[in-house]
């Protein structure tokens, strides 16, 4: 006994929908500036995907905040420049991974970004490097399910590129 052609459509189309919904949810939230006014770090972030915080971040001065079912990390962070490193000396320093376990890796004059993936959990971490006296590093780690790597990939775009120093008007 073959299965109705509309039972089978329908049971194709039930099984995409969890992941377009997924998809639409990030794609369309909403997004908010966060500023850590300390050391002067802005970046936007999807509000309503990081809606629980965590608190105070493990590393520097700033916020951890997770998705509700705790699938997906992301800390906002500024720490001190007090010892002037580039971010390839700073990264050099302080990666507890091999540079060989990285994915992507990207280093210039004023920022580095890398990720890489390990136990299906992708890890992207920014950080940004103030040139100004008493400067200071700009960061954002961010995990999330790599099998949803696709889903991800214009979110950690998005806050990559929004990653800054705070302008004080």
């Amino acid at each position: 006994m073959r299965p109705h052609p509309i039972i089978v459509a329908t049971l194709v189309l039930s099984s995409l929908a969890p992941a377009q919904a997924q998809r639409e949810g990030l794609d369309s939230s909403e997004w908010k500036r966060f500023v850590e006014p300390s050391f002067g770090t802005e970046v936007e972030y999807p509000a309503e995907v990081f809606v629980i915080s965590e608190g105070r971040s493990e590393r520097g001065i700033g916020e951890h905040f997770r998705t509700v079912d705790g699938r997906a990390q992301l800390l906002i962070y500024s720490l001190p420049h007090e010892r002037r490193a580039t971010p390839a000396r700073y990264l050099c320093d302080n990666l507890k991974a091999p540079r060989a376990a990285l994915d992507y890796q990207r280093v210039t004059s004023s920022f580095f970004a890398i990720s890489g993936a390990s136990g299906g959990t992708i890890y992207y971490s920014r950080c940004n490097f103030s040139s100004n006296a008493g400067g200071a590093v700009h960061c954002f780690d961010l995990k999330y399910p790599q099998r949803e790597k696709r889903t991800w990939d214009d979110i950690v775009t998005r806050i990559s590129r929004s990653l800054r120093p705070l302008v004080h008007a």
